[in-house]
């Protein structure tokens, strides 16, 4: 059963969905129907629409399941970190990759706590969100505002602040270093983007409005003595080796995570990014966002952030409901769904290809702007 094939057919017959009544829609659905795929922008169908389709299940906040995800997180950032100190070195790398998946962790449940989605009360959000970004070294106030302008801005061209192609024009304009800076993080220095994107966007209030200024600063401030402690203290115990060893390495996975999560959210050859004029809300959020399954341990540990196109419908649906959301757009709107599996030849394909906005076919690379 498909919903966009209901809605379709809906306009023919003129039985148009209203927001006030769902009784036609609700009684329409036991009808058989063709899976049928219209472009988003065209017709009449709104975001809207879309989240009233989704089981009322999905936005509800379930206490005992939040803060099981905050024990879990916990208890595997520990295993990791006891690996990292009891482990013989040629294991190293696999507690690194491990610490640093499970602080990514960290950022999903804080991430939740930055919508609103993880507890009812917002100081619980607050304060649970900078507890767990502080060892990231992540501004919480900072990163939640801005990252809200992403929810609002969702592949629109120059505005989107996360992993917006360029014109062909403006990269052409640029001076050499920031041309050899953007081509390395379109290609296959990706995994460092995130670093970029970190420090030059979340430690400066200017970034946002002057009445959110106080609590980036009070975030940015927080940061800033965790750090005056955290890392004195870390390299006097431990040395400069520890510092690298315990913090330094399992930072960079985050990071590595971090960017291949997002460049994946909204990168793909056939996902377009619009002007001003031309973008469409659910159309960015529907069919511009990706869902990308990773392999089982990496979706555990990181509470199925990669579960992404239900997320962009509703920043209201907790983590843990994710899935059930996406299973119930996979029934009700699964042509317009974009959905893949990770691997490293899909990786090579995005960071090959996908340099620089072309109007009609999305994406074209360096070397095609050169022939």
């Amino acid at each position: 059963m498909n919903f966009a094939g209901i809605l379709l057919r809906a306009r023919v017959t003129k039985l148009l969905i209203c927001d006030g009544d769902l009784t036609l829609f609700m009684t329409a659905t036991t009808d058989k129907l063709i899976n049928v795929s219209i472009p988003l922008a065209s017709t009449e169908v709104r975001l809207k629409d879309v989240i009233k389709t989704l089981p009322k299940e999905c936005f509800q906040k379930d206490r005992r399941k939040a803060w099981l995800s905050v024990i879990i997180s916990v208890l595997a950032v520990a295993l990791g970190y006891v690996g990292i100190a009891n482990l013989p070195w040629f294991l190293l790398p696999f507690a690194w990759i491990f610490t640093g998946t499970a602080l990514t962790g960290w950022f999903v449940i804080a991430h939740d706590c930055g919508h609103r989605s993880f507890a009812k009360r917002r100081w619980v959000n607050d304060w649970v969100g900078h507890i767990l970004m502080l060892p990231l070294i992540y501004p919480f106030h900072s990163w939640r505002i801005l990252h809200d302008h992403h929810h609002l801005h969702t592949n629109k061209l120059e505005v989107d602040n996360a992993w917006h192609p360029w014109k062909p024009e403006v990269y052409n304009e640029a001076s050499p270093l920031m041309q050899g800076i953007y081509r390395a993080l379109r290609g296959r220095f990706w995994w460092l983007a995130s670093i970029a994107h970190w420090a030059t966007l979340h430690f400066d209030p200017s970034n946002v409005s002057k009445r959110d200024r106080p609590k980036v600063k009070f975030s940015i401030a927080a940061v800033a003595i965790f750090s005056v402690i955290f890392f004195p203290t870390l390299s006097i115990a431990t040395g400069i080796w520890g510092f690298v060893k315990f913090w330094l390495l399992p930072w960079l996975v985050y990071h590595f995570w971090m960017s291949t999560f997002t460049l994946m959210h909204h990168t793909d050859l056939n996902v377009q990014f619009h002007p001003i004029e031309t973008w469409n809300a659910l159309e960015a959020q529907l069919a511009g966002t990706i869902h990308c399954t990773y392999p089982r341990w990496v979706e555990v540990l990181c509470h199925d952030i990669n579960v992404h196109v239900p997320h962009h419908l509703s920043v209201a649906i907790p983590s843990y409901n994710l899935r059930l959301a996406h299973a119930s757009l996979r029934q009700n709107w699964g042509s317009y769904l974009q959905e893949s599996r990770f691997s490293w030849a899909l990786m090579k394909k995005i960071v090959d290809r996908c340099h620089l906005y072309h109007p009609q076919k999305a994406y074209q690379s360096f070397k095609e702007i050169k022939d």
